[in-house]
């Protein structure tokens, strides 16, 4: 605005300046205008001069500016002392500096929050940079690898061959899982002679990522031994109440009968005796039946796979209990330990027929889906409730009456030995269908 109305203002004084010089000198129109000319030039850029240099000054203000914003400084502000289109487009500026600066602090406080959790999270972190070295290791990580040392940096197999034989070969084996080190061997790790013949159980798992076009690994190690040894405590006295209710239920009888026993004889009314004892043999067997079943969910040994025919299979389980194969027998044969698949189906049968499900309506289900097996046991009883479907993998669970709650539990333990896994769902229209996926 300012430029165009001192252009306006200097066209104006020449034409002024031109017309004035022309009536008095009109024969010389030529050399007027030249003279004109000259001397309108100093002026015109002597003015131009003095209001184009604030203007490049405040340009080279705001390039610096961008260059502290690019530098990761947003404290520059800008002033402009006029109000003209310039002082909206430093005002803008100053605003975008405010955004930046306001981001800035939210993106470290987020930031500190981050390594703060990070730091003082008992998992331990390791961050690998591909197979170059660490990049990043929280507190938890530099006491269990380095005892408390600074670890970044450093390949991690160099580190590695400091710690326990049972660590260095669970991170260098690869995958997740669980593994256990002896307060013994744990060298650097700090050995504690009140715990020396303590087991310390810790989880690993490793995720791999892109990060900055680079390939990430991350491994998380986290200590499980006071989680685990107090879910084997609730889990201990669990199958203490379980086994001393059984026991009680078929000791408090046996008792009972043989008291009674023992009055008749003294009577000399042995009519009933053979009732009674054919009782306490009932209850006996039952308490065995209890006994051996907990025993062998207890030494389930490792599965033995076999190629089995399933034509054979699937005459032996019929001639246990009774079943509809639904999509026939599969062509190919199948790899598992016959006799521990045998044990899982009989009692995942066994619950169809329990579940109120007519007979003819117990399904057995067996194809080949993308290189799995996939093994279905349906029935149409009722069924089972979220909060029932949750637990009734976990052992010692069961809603029957006299239920032991292994069946299902023993399935699930047969089958992951398998290198599988059980899943439970409930069918439309009623009844509950038992899958079972295990890998050709």
């Amino acid at each position: 605005m300012r430029l165009s109305l001192l252009m306006s203002v200097l066209m104006l004084a020449c034409i002024a300046l031109s017309i004035g010089l022309l009536a008095v000198f009109p024969q010389d129109s030529g050399w007027v205008a030249l003279g004109v000319g000259l001397m309108i030039l100093p002026v015109a850029l002597s003015l131009l001069h003095r209001q184009l240099q604030p203007m490049m000054e405040l340009f080279r203000a705001m390039g610096g500016t961008v260059i502290s914003y690019q530098d990761g400084d947003y404290s520059f502000g800008l002033h402009w002392p006029r109000n003209d289109e310039l002082a909206d487009l430093v005002d803008a500026h100053n605003v975008l500096g405010d955004v930046l600066r306001e981001q800035r602090l939210d993106l470290v406080q987020r930031e500190l929050l981050l390594d703060t959790m990070l730091q003082n999270t008992p998992v331990a972190m390791l961050l690998i940079a591909g197979k170059g070295p660490i990049v990043f290791a929280n507190i938890a990580a530099r006491q269990l690898l380095n005892q408390g040392r600074k670890i970044e940096g450093h390949a991690l197999p160099d580190i590695l061959q400091h710690v326990s034989p049972s660590l260095r070969e669970a991170v260098e084996k690869g995958g997740d899982g669980l593994f256990t080190t002896r307060a013994k061997e744990k060298g650097s790790e700090g050995a504690d002679s009140e715990n020396d013949d303590e087991d310390e159980i810790y989880h690993l798992s490793r995720r791999n990522f892109s990060l900055n076009g680079r390939q990430h690994e991350l491994l998380l190690l986290r200590h499980l031994t006071v989680e685990l040894r107090r879910q084997e405590v609730q889990t201990w006295k669990k199958v203490i109440r379980v086994i001393s209710h059984e026991l009680n239920n078929s000791l408090a009888p046996v008792a009972s009968l043989a008291r009674s026993a023992t009055e008749l004889v003294r009577r000399g009314q042995g009519e009933r005796l053979p009732e009674i004892l054919r009782t306490i043999e009932e209850r006996a067997l039952h308490l065995e039946s209890f006994i051996q079943g907990y025993a062998r969910f207890a030494k389930l040994p490792a599965p033995r796979p076999e190629t089995v025919r399933w034509s054979e299979f699937i005459r032996n389980l019929q001639a246990h209990t009774s079943f509809t194969l639904l999509a026939g027998v599969p062509e190919h044969d199948g790899n598992f330990d016959i006799a521990q698949m045998e044990q899982a189906l009989l009692n995942l049968l066994k619950n169809a027929h329990e579940s109120g499900s007519d007979p003819a309506d117990v399904n057995l289900m067996i194809r080949y889906m993308h290189e799995l097996l996939r093994i279905d046991v349906m029935d149409k009883g009722c069924g089972m409730s979220e909060t029932v479907m949750s637990n009734a993998l976990v052992p010692f669970y069961s809603t029957k009456r006299s239920g032991t709650g292994l069946g299902l539990a023993l399935a699930r333990e047969i089958i992951e030995a398998h290198g599988g896994r059980i899943m439970l769902s409930n069918r439309e229209g009623g009844g509950l269908m038992v899958s079972l996926i295990l890998p050709c």
